[in-house]
């Protein structure tokens, strides 16, 4: 991918030279934008149809545990299946699932039953999607460029977390069915560029004829056996039990402030900004820091900022303590996926990057779950305090861990079986 300049030496390759890393990167980029979108829209939805927030916990576990039930055999069949239909598919079923939401809204039919199976459905596809996004990356671009790539995905979803709350606010105040007809015709749009990725994505080595459920463990095994990986996918668990929890919080904190779905959209939007000047900044930054120190600062910044949630009813205020706590976590998502990347053979890359989302995100089901209960027993102001205490023990752990103490640095150079 280099060439030698007049002097003989070489040219750093450039990922925006890469035709189908732009067309994936583009395409995703409207439908995480879309995604972004619906997601706020879908508790606002629930909130205003039924006045439940364990009605929209439901929902939100019901969209969220296809992460605990689907990503180990998904992760299997990532590494069989064709993955460019699968990116393909994932894209249509996810719109056309979205597209029932307003028919039924027309029709007088909305149930939180038929919003929760929709959550399923889409989380059903981001699944399989992003499985195989992850598995095909290494096929698109050179080894040396994975951890630029990697930062890119991040600003492209952090970039579509700081835009989409404050539109999917502002559409949902304008009519409640806009949201999700816009989320629909972004999974089209998204469908359609991936028409134009022709490269093989495909692993080159034809993986062995076992039993799905031998190969589905396959990635749990892999992990089990590299203890940083092992104890920084567990760290991560935690920590989104703790931020997919939040966001319904916030919701509820601002709502019982008189906010409008508008001002909880910008306040959501305040929120994601700090992911995306983090995720631009984690392309530079990775370099400079090793993985223990990203792991173990990262969850002591996050156990400084979140009790501050519980002393302001300021919604500017509460995206800005927000932008805070996503600013550093970009980071440590490109230092561990870059490191599973480069670790993990390409023919059980899908594998263990599901056995890694299983664990990892299989917890959000629960933390939505709790969210409702907590949000019902002891209000907002006193569950921020429950996540607070649960970050603070979770600091502890990553600073005393054995293997996150003897993390070695990354290298972009070499994989190991």
């Amino acid at each position: 991918m280099t060439a030698p300049t007049a002097e003989g030496t070489a040219v750093r390759p450039s990922l925006w030279r890469i035709r189908e890393f732009v067309a994936l990167w583009s395409g995703q980029v409207v439908s995480t934008l879309g995604a972004q979108i619906s997601g706020t829209a879908m508790p606002l939805l629930v909130l205003a149809t039924t006045g439940s927030p364990s009605d929209a916990g439901i929902v939100g576990a019901a969209g969220t545990l296809p992460f605990l039930i689907a990503h180990l055999p998904a992760g299997a069949l990532v590494d069989r299946w064709n993955r460019r239909k699968i990116l393909l598919i994932s894209e249509l079923a996810a719109g056309l699932a979205l597209s029932t939401v307003p028919i039924a809204m027309w029709w007088g039919e909305l149930t939180v039953a038929h919003l929760a199976v929709i959550a399923f459905v889409q989380g059903l596809c981001f699944v399989f999607f992003g499985l195989a996004e992850r598995a095909a990356l290494p096929k698109i671009v050179p080894v040396a460029l994975l951890p630029t790539a990697v930062a890119h995905n991040e600003a492209r979803s952090r970039g579509a977390a700081l835009a989409g709350p404050p539109l999917g606010g502002m559409l949902f105040g304008i009519d409640r069915a806009v949201p999700f007809l816009a989320d629909a015709v972004s999974y089209v749009v998204a469908s359609i560029v991936l028409v134009f990725i022709r490269s093989d994505l495909q692993n080159q080595t034809k993986p062995p004829s076992e039993p799905l459920w031998q190969a589905t463990t396959a990635g749990l095994r892999w992990v089990w056996r590299h203890p940083l990986i092992r104890a920084a996918i567990l760290l991560i668990a935690v920590s989104n039990l703790v931020f997919q929890a939040l966001v319904l919080i916030l919701v509820v904190l601002a709502q019982h402030q008189g906010a409008t779905s508008t001002t909880i959209g910008m306040m959501l939007g305040i929120y994601s900004g700090g992911g995306l000047i983090g995720a631009l900044a984690a392309s530079r930054l990775h370099r400079h820091f090793k993985p223990k120190t990203v792991i173990v600062g990262v969850n002591w910044i996050w156990t400084a900022l979140l009790p501050l949630f519980a002393i302001t009813s300021n919604p500017v205020l509460i995206g800005a303590i927000g932008a805070a706590t996503a600013f550093v976590g970009p980071l440590w998502n490109v230092v561990i996926t870059t490191y599973i990347t480069v670790l993990v053979p390409n023919g059980l890359l899908g594998r263990v990057t599901s056995a890694a989302m299983t664990l990892s995100w299989g917890v959000m089901p629960l933390a939505s779950l709790g969210a409702g209960y907590l949000l019902i027993t002891i209000g907002p102001i006193s569950s921020v305090f429950v996540l607070a205490t649960v970050m603070f023990v979770t600091a502890l752990i990553a600073t005393f861990s054995p293997a996150v103490r003897h993390a070695p640095p990354i290298s972009v150079h070499d994989k190991s079986a």
